[in-house]
């Protein structure tokens, strides 16, 4: 069980991450218009600060609350989102293989699974809305059909 897990984690991990390759600053600010919104890059923030508390969390045995490195500004900046979605990836990975399975630290590990992949969910609905294209790893994955481009002049 741990094994398949750690599989899935890390490709999860891997999805995510491709999702903030690529984009602009301006695709990090975009939200989904004509509904309560953040940014694409909030969610990333989101996204880095889970995988930060989780990781912290399995290294203490339980959950430590919530906080994130990245600098609120830093959701606009498509190198540094990318730096923490890289790091906070290598990070997570190895604290799992090595953790020992069983009580709290797997359970978080399970919980950050969750997160990442509701995380995923959105991010679609913000890719589509603002017609971004998605990696080819990430649309196979979820059998996605790219979105079609917006006109700037409708």
């Amino acid at each position: 069980m741990d094994k398949i897990l750690l599989q899935r984690v890390e490709a999860a991990l891997e999805l995510t991450n491709s999702l903030g390759e690529g984009l602009a600053a301006d695709d990090l600010g975009r939200r989904i218009d004509q509904v309560p919104s953040n940014s694409i890059g909030s969610q990333f923030w989101c996204v880095v600060g889970a995988r930060e508390s989780y990781r912290r969390g399995m290294l203490a045995g339980e959950w430590q609350g919530f906080s994130c490195s990245l600098a609120r500004e830093q959701t606009r900046q498509p190198a540094s989102m990318q730096a923490a979605l890289a790091q906070t990836r290598d990070d997570i990975l190895k604290t799992a293989a090595a953790m020992e399975w069983g009580g709290q630290a797997a359970q978080l590990l399970f919980d950050l699974w969750e997160h990442e992949v509701m995380h995923q969910g959105q991010l679609v609905r913000y890719f589509y809305a603002n017609a971004i294209a998605f990696p080819a790893a990430f649309a196979s994955r979820y059998a996605l059909a790219q979105p079609a481009p917006v006109d700037p002049g409708a």
